[in-house]
Parts: structure tokens; C-alpha cells; sequence
């Protein structure tokens, strides 16, 4: 049998809506007076001031709270409305989509007309009551509108919280929540629906919270696209309450009793245990009084009743089913399960609210002592010394080796210690360098020698860089007239000496950054070390506590970084130092004897295997090793006089297909040149050093000068490599670990104590006292006060509220 659908539109007369309206009236009268209980009303209010208490304050406490949950226009303003008992067009502002609405009902009989305040943002405090319902909705669209603006977003946690007294709404608290969306409105953005749902699952999400969640009568279980969003938040619907909203669209289809019973039955999709509630409300928005509203609200519940019975073949179980159908049921319902998990929660929330009682009285003392310590300046330096010692001696810790804090969230990578610094790849170097470990995620000293191996492995990437003859010919010439048989020798020599100073000296100042850039991270990791291992368990509180003072810790890391930044710049002039004492032309190292420079060779490769044999990542460059001797470049072998010939020793001209760097063969692994191989032996050649023209004619390539100019660049080749060899494994390696990692471990704390406390009482304070520390202490002290007097004041009413039970 089919009905028409405005058959809900206009009340019908019969005697079945008189009794029906007349049983309403009579169930709103017995809500008013077991509502007005004063055991009831005491525990209501309880804890309701102790939610306002937690909203003002960021508390969080497990406070037994409703939750409605459902998607755009499935229904939850209207039931909000209905709850109030008066409209006050909540859905005109769209508020359902940007932002929580926390609405506290309380039950009061004298107000006849709705008394409604919010909470003031970030406070406790209540502004003044509100009476125009048109008044309410402008107050939520603007608070909406405020915070949307000032945090840059389409929607936000943070809730309004609103206080209804009315004679005619339940003592009842419930959180409306944006609806899910599947689209982001035109002008929002396109991430608004997943922000919504995110948001919702967070508010949804602690167990202490009931959540009533709303569909329409025309969507099918089945289909239903929020159902499974709510499945993943409570998967057995143990604390969810499902309600069928706009059940009067629905009617007009059912025509006999088992169709009506198997869909409030929602057997096969909700489980037998679960049972819906199914309500219909008023369509009509048009502007009506308070009474006409609820009139018609429980005019719509009769009707429904009505249709089930009447319209409907052998009617329904309403023995099974009576109780959950209609807002009057799910009205009672709400407000009896509330108060029966207040009842429940109160011990717990009473042993809750002394612990917090307990903590916020401890940080108002410590509050007391800081504000009383900025007059107590040897209280202040004793204290900040022990504090900057401790942190020192972290830093100690750090360098020597340590796993605490957890690597994986403090430590970096190459890759990301490259890029945090700034530094990017090594300078002059083509390939790409990829130390042992790089892709594990290092700190202190292991972070510290992987950077020094990466250098090593920078610098045996670079060649000597290919000279011109006009270069060559300009170095020779000063040497044609000099006599004796060292002037390609002294030409080659001084090319090396020239390349070395180029292309070494921007690794070295690099290296210096990158391992001062690891040091400069140890600051923070020391005082997340230093912070875990002073807290005190038994008091929640740390020895030696120095929080709150910005201005000293801040201090503090100026301090030390200004300390690092020194360190690198005397690392820097000290292996500058270092390089141009190899690259001296009176430095003997590129005439070292054979014997003495193997000997330094068998050593270096002792260290290289030692450094590279804890190699824990995938992959690696490995710096070249030097088994076999080599032959100092350019050696005399024999010297006549004038007029005669000379026998000297010329390195073979480097094959095209595999390049030489001096006698070693240069082979490319990994992207990184590596040397290596055997000692060759030379070709002699005859030729009158005494005749400085054939000696230029041969760098412009006439009488076989090829064979000249490629000696000679083979020669400096030879000497670039001894040179790099000599500063990478004897001079640069103990330079930089004795100019960075002692100081740190052994001045650091001279340092910063000459710096920060060798400084008079006036100067020392601006560190404590700075312009307007002293405001900003008293200002939390007074938040403090104002948190410690309402949480012992909900202390003492749920003290009350426990004697009652």
C-alpha cells in the first residue's frame, strides 16, 4: 500500500496522533523530572565543566562523550536541532564541513527560552549568553571563518564548544563532526575530503567515546560508502550507535510486515547483535516558534508509528522494534547510556584528576623556583655550568661511539649529509664518491670517519690535469740556461707542485666543512641524550632542570657552534700548512729514495685495509693501494760534461686506451680512479742538455719533441701522485683528527665556560633576564594558577559526585 509523500507534512487529526502526541507530552514530562534529579544534574555538570576544563586547556582526559559521525545532508544538524529542541539554522553556516562543534545541553526547567554561550577560544571562560538563534549561527560561521584564516586551512580539529540551558533538552554533550565528503567544494582544496576523514577518525578514535553514526533510509548496507570508514574505527560496532536517519523515505515501499521486518532486522550486514535506530525529523525549514518545532517533531514519531501499523499488512514486530524507532526512543536512549558511562567512569576520572591535580601543583612549584631564581645569580651559574658540563660530556660520548638517540631518527646519510650542509660533490672530482656505509644513517664519530674516508677516497680520484706545452715550454725555458741535467726534471716537478696546490686545496677546505658540519649536528643529539638520561621517573621532572631559559640555551649553541666554526678554521690553515710544505720547492718529497717511499706504501696499505674492513653498507669506493715501488721520476742516471751526452731516465709515453698516472695504471672502478699496477721500465734517450734550443725545439714538436713533452707530463704525473699520497696518508688524516676530535673532547668545556660565565653578573643574567622573560614566566604562572584552581574544583565536585554513588 503506497502513501503519499506529504502525508507527513500536515498532522493529521486522528485519535491515534492525539494519544500519541499526548503519550509524547507525558514522556517529555517524566524526561524533565528524572532529569532534574539532582544526583543526575550534579554528575552532569561534573563533567561538563571538567570538558570545558580539558577544551581551555589541552588536557587529555578520558571524559565519556558522544560523537556524531555521517556523511554531508545524511542528517546529523537536524538532529542536533531536534536534540536542542529549538532551530537555530546550524546547516546555513556549513560548519559540518571545516569544523567540530561541541554542544554541552544542560537540562534546566526555569529556562524557558534556550540560554546559549560558547567558550571563549583558548580559555575556560563562557561569554555572554546568546539568545537569537540567528545570533548562534553567525558566532559558528565567524569563530570558523577566524581560525581557517589564520592556520591557512579548509578545515581544523580544534572545536567550538557551546553551552545550551533550555527546560525542554536532555542533560546530554555531543561532538558534531564535519560530514564525509567525496569532493572538495569549488575554492577548497583538493585534498579537503581525505583531510575531513582523517580528521574525523582522529576525534572518533579513543575508545572513551560513543559514536552515533547516521545514513539515510535510501542507502542500501550494501552499498553504504561510509559504513566500512567507520568499520576500521570500531570494527565490531561495540561502542557505535547506527541510526537511520530520514526513515520516512523509506515507508512508502514497504507493504507487508516481513519486508518491514527484515530491513529493520539489517540482518546480514550488521550482525545480529546490532540494532539501528530509525528516525525521522521535520522537513519543512520554514521559520516556526520553539513549541511549534517540538509539536511537530513528535507529530513526525507518531506519524511514523502510524504508517507501520496502519499502511502496512500485518503491520510490524513492534515488540522487537517499537523501541528503536523514533527521535523520542533515540533521544532517551543517548541521555540514559551518557549518564550510565559518567556513573561508570567517575572512579576512574576522579583517580585521574588527582594525578593532574598532583602534576600541574609540581609545575607551579618549579614555576615558583624559576621566577625566584632570576634574582639568585650563583643558583643561576651553578646550575648552567653543570647543565653546559653535562652537555660537553655528551658530545664526548657522542664522538667515542654511541647507539642513544636511535640512529635511524637522528643519524644521516652521506647523501643527506651532503645536502644538509650545502657542500654538494667534492670539488674537481667528475665521478661520484660513495664512501663504505653511506647509505646508513651515522652520527658522532662514525659519521665523522665516514667523512674522512670519503675524502680519501675524493683525493685518489683526481689525476693530475693534462698540461699544454705553452706551460711547459714557459716552465723549461727558465731552466734551459741553468745548466746541469735536472731541467725537465725541475719542469715536471713544478708542474705537479702547481696541480697539487689547485686541486687539493678546495677537497681539503671541503673536507674541513663536512666534518664540522658533523660535529655542529652533535648539539642538538646531546641534548635530546643528555635530557633522556636526567629525567627522573619516580618525579616526572629532570635534575638540573634548565628549561624555560631560551635565552641561556640559545646562548649555549651560539657558543658551541662559534667553537666548531673555529675548530674548521684552524683545521683549515693547518693542512693548508701541510700542503705547501709538500708542495715546496724545497721539499725532497718528490726525490724520496725508492726504499723509503715503499716502506711509507706498505704502511698505507695496512690502514686502508683496517679503515675499509668494517664496511657495513652495499657499496663503496675503495682509495687505490700501492704494492710495488715506484721510480722516482726523472732520475739521473748519468752526468757528463758539457759537449757530452747524458743518460736519463723518460717514462714511456701512456697508451691512449688505458691512461698512467706516473707508473701506475689508472683503472676506473666503481666510477672512481683507482691506481695500481707494476713498475715500468724506461727507454733512454740521448740529448745535449747543454743546448737549451733543442731542448725548446723539442716542445714545439720538432726533432721527436713528442717524446720530450710526453716525458715530462708523465714526470709530473708521478710527482702528483707522490704529493697526494705524502698529504692524504701522512700529514692531512692526523691533522684533521688531532684539530677537530681533541679539542672537542678536551677544551670544549674551557671554552664555552670563558665564553658564557667568564662574563660579569649584569652580562651573565641578560642570558636569564631577558626583555620580557621575567612577564612571560608570571603569565604561565598565571595560566598555571587558573589550571590548578578548575581542576581542583572539579576535583572536589567528582569528590561529591563519588559519595553519591
Amino acid at each position: 500500500m503506497a502513501t503519499s509523500d506529504n502525508f507527513l507534512k500536515t498532522p493529521s487529526k486522528t485519535p491515534m496522533n492525539d494519544k500519541v502526541s499526548s503519550s509524547a507530552r507525558k514522556h517529555n514530562h517524566q524526561t524533565t523530572f528524572s532529569s532534574s534529579s539532582s544526583s543526575t544534574k550534579s554528575r552532569f555538570d561534573a563533567y561538563n565543566r571538567l570538558q570545558s576544563a580539558a577544551v581551555a586547556f589541552g588536557e587529555k582526559l578520558p571524559i565519556p562523550e558522544i560523537v556524531a559521525l555521517g556523511g554531508q545532508s545524511d542528517g546529523k544538524s537536524s538532529l542536533l536541532e531536534a536534540l536542542l529542541g529549538f532551530r537555530f539554522n546550524v546547516r546555513e553556516v556549513e560548519m559540518g564541513t571545516r569544523r567540530p562543534l561541541i554542544l554541552q545541553m544542560v537540562h534546566d526547567p526555569t529556562a524557558l527560552d534556550p540560554r546559549c554561550r560558547f567558550q571563549e577560544e583558548d580559555s575556560e571562560e563562557y561569554g555572554s549568553p546568546i539568545v537569537l538563534a540567528s545570533a548562534i549561527a553567525d558566532t559558528i560561521k565567524s569563530r570558523t571563518e577566524a581560525l581557517l584564516k589564520k592556520t591557512q586551512t579548509a578545515v581544523s580539529p580544534k572545536p567550538i564548544v557551546m553551552r545550551a540551558e533550555y527546560a525542554h533538552c536532555p542533560n546530554l554533550t555531543i561532538i558534531d563532526t564535519p560530514g564525509f565528503v567525496l569532493k572538495a567544494k569549488k575554492g577548497e582544496p583538493e585534498t579537503t575530503p581525505e583531510e575531513i576523514l582523517s580528521m574525523v577518525k582522529s576525534l572518533a578514535s579513543p575508545p572513551h567515546r560513543i559514536l552515533v553514526f547516521l545514513q539515510q533510509s535510501s542507502v542500501e548496507w550494501c552499498s553504504s560508502l561510509w559504513l566500512d570508514a567507520i568499520r576500521d574505527i570500531d570494527p565490531t560496532f561495540r561502542r557505535t550507535l547506527i541510526v537511520v536517519s530520514k526513515f520516512d523515505n523509506r515507508l512508502k515501499e514497504f507493504t507487508d510486515k516481513w519486508e518491514v521486518d527484515r530491513y529493520l532486522s539489517a540482518s546480514g550486514y550488521l550482525g545480529d547483535n546490532i540494532h539501528p535506530f530509525f528516525v525521522a525529523l521535520p522537513k519543512e525549514r520554514t521559520t516556526v516558534s520553539n513549541e511549534e518545532f517540538r509539536r511537530q517533531i513528535s507529530q513526525v514519531d507518531a506519524d511514523v508509528i502510524r504508517h507501520l501499523q496502519q499502511n502496512v499488512k500485518g503491520g510490524y514486530d513492534e515488540e522487537k522494534y517499537k523501541s528503536h524507532i523514533g527521535f523520542g526512543c533515540l533521544r532517551d536512549y543517548l541521555e540514559s547510556e551518557l549518564q550510565k558511562r559518567y556513573k561508570e567512569a567517575t572512579p576512574a576520572t576522579l583517580a585521574l584528576l588527582e594525578q593532574r591535580c598532583s602534576e600541574v601543583t609540581a609545575q607551579l612549584t618549579s614555576m615558583d623556583s624559576k621566577i625566584q631564581a632570576t634574582s639568585d645569580v650563583a643558583h643561576l651559574r651553578r646550575s648552567s655550568m653543570m647543565f653546559a658540563s653535562s652537555i660537553c660530556n655528551q658530545v664526548g660520548a657522542l664522538i667515542d661511539g654511541a647507539a642513544d638517540p636511535d640512529p635511524e631518527q637522528w643519524g644521516r646519510t652521506t647523501e643527506e649529509e651532503k645536502s644538509e650542509s650545502g657542500m654538494g660533490n667534492w670539488p674537481g672530482v667528475v665521478s661520484e664518491i660513495k664512501p663504505p656505509n653511506a647509505t646508513l644513517r651515522l652520527y658522532g664519530g662514525a659519521a665523522f670517519e665516514r667523512v674522512m674516508h670519503e675524502f680519501r677516497c675524493a683525493a685518489y680520484s683526481v689525476e693530475c690535469p693534462p698540461v699544454s706545452r705553452e706551460k711547459v715550454a714557459n716552465i723549461i725555458l727558465a731552466h734551459a740556461g741553468r745548466g746541469g741535467g735536472k731541467g725537465i726534471s725541475e719542469a715536471a716537478a713544478e708542474i705537479a707542485r702547481a696541480a697539487a696546490r689547485s686541486w687539493l686545496a678546495p677537497l681539503l677546505d671541503t673536507a674541513c666543512e663536512r666534518l664540522a658540519f658533523v660535529l655542529k649536528n652533535l648539539f642538538d643529539l646531546a641534548m635530546e641524550k643528555n635530557q633522556r638520561q636526567h629525567f627522573d621517573c619516580d618525579y616526572g621532572k629532570k635534575s638540573g632542570d634548565m628549561d624555560g631559559y631560551v635565552g641561556f640555551h640559545a646562548a649555549l649553541r651560539r657558543s658551541y657552534n662559534c667553537f666548531i666554526k673555529d675548530l674548521a678554521k684552524q683545521c683549515k690553515q693547518l693542512v693548508r700548512h701541510h700542503l705547501d710544505s709538500v708542495t715546496s720547492s724545497y721539499s725532497q718529497v718528490c726525490y724520496e729514495s725508492d726504499l723509503l717511499f715503499s716502506a711509507n706504501s706498505s704502511y698505507r696499505n695496512q690502514t686502508s685495509v683496517t679503515s675499509m674492513s668494517l664496511d657495513l653498507s652495499d657499496q663503496e669506493n675503495i682509495p687505490p693501494e700501492n704494492n710495488d715501488r715506484e721510480t722516482t721520476p726523472g732520475k739521473l742516471v748519468k752526468a757528463a760534461g758539457e759537449g757530452e751526452a747524458s743518460a736519463m731516465t723518460v717514462p714511456e709515453t701512456p697508451s691512449p686506451d688505458q691512461p698512467r698516472d706516473g707508473n701506475y695504471v689508472v683503472k676506473k672502478e666503481n666510477g672512481n680512479f683507482l691506481e695500481g699496477g707494476g713498475r715500468k721500465r724506461h727507454p733512454r734517450i740521448q740529448m745535449n742538455q747543454g743546448n737549451g734550443g733543442k731542448v725548446l725545439g723539442n716542445l714545439l714538436g720538432q726533432n721527436g719533441g713528442t717524446t720530450t713533452y710526453n716525458e715530462i707530463c708523465c714526470s709530473a704525473a708521478q710527482h702528483f701522485a707522490r704529493i697526494r699520497q705524502v698529504l692524504v696518508e701522512r700529514s692531512v688524516t692526523s691533522a684533521l683528527n688531532s684539530g677537530f676530535l681533541t679539542p672537542c673532547r678536551e677544551r670544549l668545556m674551557v671554552a664555552l665556560g670563558v665564553d658564557l660565565f667568564g662574563v660579569n653578573d649584569e652580562k651573565f643574567m641578560d642570558m636569564f633576564v631577558a626583555p620580557g622573560a621575567i612577564d612571560i614566566l608570571e603569565n604561565e604562572r598565571e595560566s598555571l594558577k587558573k589550571r590548578q584552581k578548575i581542576l581542583d574544583s572539579c576535583l572536589t565536585e567528582f569528590k561529591a559526585v563519588a559519595r553519591s554513588l
